[in-house]
């Protein structure tokens, strides 16, 4: 006789297809950098994209695709544009990827 599984909460398929959106907009090795970098603070476009090896226009075009899905804010101070995280469960993804591969 086969065991009775738990009843699980299945998430929507919709909000399941925002989630693919936003873990594909993650799943890049500079944006990855950078999201664990703005969890400990915010940072200019420039500190990023040195931190990244990366120009400053091809930083600045990660980090609006990260801000489109809600992940960051961004403020502007003068010339300079600062990101930090908007989304707090970044902090548990991240320590997610740390574990597996750092």
């Amino acid at each position: 006789m086969a065991r009775k599984r738990p009843a699980t909460r299945l998430i929507g398929l919709e909000a399941l297809a925002q989630a693919a959106e936003c873990l594909r907009t993650l799943a890049h090795p500079h944006r990855l950098r950078m999201v664990q970098m703005l969890l400990s603070g915010r940072y200019a476009v420039g500190e990023l994209a040195d931190a990244c090896e990366i120009p400053s226009h091809m930083a600045s075009e990660h980090l609006r695709l990260m801000q489109r899905c809600g992940l960051l804010s961004s403020e502007r101070e003068g010339r300079k544009t600062f990101y930090a995280v908007a989304e707090p469960h970044l902090a548990s993804i991240m320590e997610c990827v740390e574990t597996r591969f750092g």
